[in-house]
């Protein structure tokens, strides 16, 4: 590769970088190109983007972006290493135990979420756990609406409560009358 060539997939990683606030580091070695390819198609499929990475490379972009510090992730680019980056959090984890229940891998090394840095294989279940952001509007909207549904509720049965209760008194009223 020309240095060119590197300028040009640092660049091109450091752009991707700083589109996606997502993003996983994972080790799809031992996998077969056939194996690869499913993958691949899964990833497309959850629309993911899967891209295999020299890990000198992926540093020097990481470290070329300003204003942010992503030194904790240096030691997950050891090894070989495929980069997941996703618009929603959650997915790539969800890709990932999916595959699992055919495969061995890929194992994840780090994942980047939010600026939380989640390091090591045994956190995919808990990153899989993850809310999108679209689910925690739904939880937080549905919240919001539970004490006007209540109140409601309590004034639709308290009026038809008090209606009986003022019946009840008229009743008795004119049997006593």
């Amino acid at each position: 590769m020309t240095r060119q060539e590197k300028q040009n997939n640092i660049e091109l990683l450091k752009s991707k970088f700083e589109e996606r606030q997502y993003f996983y580091i994972t080790d799809s070695s031992t996998l077969t190109v056939e194996q690869v390819n499913k993958l691949r198609g899964l990833c497309f499929e959850n629309g993911i983007e899967m891209k295999v990475v020299k890990n000198t490379l992926a540093i020097k972009a990481l470290e070329s972006i300003e204003n942010s510090d992503y030194s904790e992730l240096y030691d997950a680019l050891k090894g070989p290493s495929t980069l997941l980056f996703a618009e929603t959090a959650n997915v790539p984890a969800k890709v990932i135990k999916q595959f699992r229940k055919e495969f061995n891998r890929p194992l994840l090394k780090a994942a980047y979420i939010d600026s939380d840095i989640f390091k090591g294989d045994e956190q995919v279940d808990a990153l899989a756990a993850l809310k999108s952001k679209e689910e925690l509007i739904g939880d937080v909207i549905l919240l919001l609406q539970s004490p006007a549904k209540n109140v409601i509720s309590a004034l639709k049965s308290g009026g038809a409560t008090l209606a009986g209760l003022m019946k009840a008194l008229e009743e008795r009223a004119e049997s006593q009358g």
